[in-house]
């Protein structure tokens, strides 16, 4: 983020009332945590490729791979 937007942000952030920055915070709390959650499970997929891939690359399954 640049510092223009950043700043902006701040700004409209300090003139709101302070339930409203709570509001703030829960979102940004919320937004951090769902990546969070996302990265994790995309490390579980890329750590579980090499132990499932004896499984889906078979010549049985190869017709699969036309689709």
């Amino acid at each position: 983020m640049n510092d223009i937007v950043r700043d902006a942000l701040i700004a409209k952030i300090a003139e709101l009332p302070e339930d409203r920055v709570s509001e703030i915070m829960d979102f940004v709390d919320f937004i951090r945590q769902r990546e969070a959650d996302r990265a994790l499970t995309r490390a579980a997929m890329r750590a579980s490729e090499p132990a499932l891939a004896r499984v889906w690359d078979n010549p049985d399954d190869d017709i699969y791979n036309e689709l």
